[in-house]
């Protein structure tokens, strides 16, 4: 630090111009100096400029004694204050240094070496202490991850082992009754178990798929592969997958405004996040009602929203919905992982775009995806 800058606190303008002339003749560090003779004015000095070191006179027209400290202190944490005072006071010495400040001075004391001195420590012990302070922090919020991984790995080890636990025992089941009782069987009820295996099969795979696609996402080698896809077409293509699906109780409406006929799209991506979200629509109506997809070009952005009018979110619980096993107090006896928010927020951003959602129990719930059309490869 070539110059010091100083904010000086004094209301004694003779007091004032004396450390001035003595810091102007100090060849320890060059300093600059600004006077306020009021608390109230040097507030407003920090608010305005940049200091690197406040002295301090106990003994202001709008403050007294160590109450001068805490509003500076609020307003400019990160600044070494010396405290400076006509009472040679051990104990007055002590409690400044408690509350904050960095050293303390008797006016009738200072002379220039020492005065120039203390403003240079005091700075050099004020970083000392924030580099201290953020590496503490750094330190408990390392040990926060560490907690919330371990409490992750453990939730992690519960859910999979519960969710592959279940098929594996319609498989063994289902096979165990076609080895004992084949003969015993009809050919529509072998047929139907080996379904059932199939189905198994099909749900531990999807599971796995999911968890590395995870473990992708949070290891950052979530690749993204863009290709130029008619976005129209393909929302289409999974719009009719879920068309399907439908029933007396739901209505499919899906609208399209803007030109979607444009950019680069990664398809795998794309279709994780739709086939989630849309899935959930489905899933959490149970009661039926209309779902709802709308796809908006607008400012070269792509706005997708999924709306469903199913059981809804405890507002108190969205902040949590994209967190890997988390599960909604409200679902009751609906079937699910955990896992599908988790990788539609992971793909979502992978993209560059943002997610949001709306929700109230018992009213549905709206999610929004907004994604940057991508014309060229950087």
């Amino acid at each position: 630090m070539d110059t010091v800058k100083i904010l000086l606190i004094e209301d004694n303008l003779a007091q004032a111009r004396l450390l001035r002339e003595s810091l102007d003749g100090s060849t320890f560090k060059h300093f600059t100096l600004d006077h306020a003779q009021y608390l109230a004015e040097g507030i407003g000095l920090l608010a305005e400029q940049r200091f690197d070191v406040i002295l301090l006179d106990l003994s202001l027209p709008d403050s007294h004694g160590l109450d001068s400290l805490t509003p500076l202190i609020n307003i400019a944490p990160h600044l070494p204050i010396v405290v400076l005072t006509n009472t040679n006071d051990d104990h007055l010495a002590l409690e400044s240094l408690r509350r904050g400040a960095q050293d303390y001075l008797v006016k009738r004391h200072v002379n220039q070496e020492n005065l120039a001195r203390s403003i240079c420590y005091a700075i050099e012990r004020k970083q000392t202490e924030e580099e201290l302070r953020e590496a503490k922090m750094s330190l408990s919020n390392e040990l926060v991850r560490a907690q919330e991984i371990n409490e992750m790995k453990n939730t992690f080890v519960s859910m999979i082992s519960h969710d592959f636990r279940n098929p594996l025992c319609t498989i063994s089941l289902s096979t165990k009754l076609l080895e004992n009782s084949r003969d015993r069987l009809t050919k529509e009820q072998q047929i139907s178990y080996f379904q059932m295996i199939r189905t198994a099969i099909k749900d531990m795979d999807q599971l796995l798929t999911e968890i590395l696609l995870i473990g992708k996402a949070d290891s950052g080698r979530l690749k993204r592969d863009f290709q130029p896809i008619d976005l129209e077409y393909f929302c289409k293509n999974i719009w009719r997958s879920f068309q399907l699906q439908e029933d007396e109780n739901h209505k499919f409406v899906l609208k399209r405004q803007g030109n979607l006929h444009q950019g680069l799209w990664d398809e795998n991506l794309l279709k994780h996040i739709f086939n989630n979200l849309l899935g959930n629509a489905l899933k959490y109506s149970p009661a039926g009602g209309t779902i709802g997809f709308t796809i908006t070009e607008k400012d070269d952005r792509i706005i997708f929203q999924v709306r469903d009018e199913g059981i809804g979110i405890p507002i108190s619980e969205q902040s949590q919905l994209f967190h890997p096993f988390y599960r909604a107090t409200n679902v009751e006896n609906i079937s699910g992982t955990g896992l599908g928010l988790a990788i539609v927020q992971r793909c979502v951003d992978a993209l560059g775009g943002d997610i949001s959602v709306v929700s109230e129990p018992g009213k549905g719930t709206t999610f929004v995806v907004v994604l940057p059309i991508v014309h060229e490869l950087g």
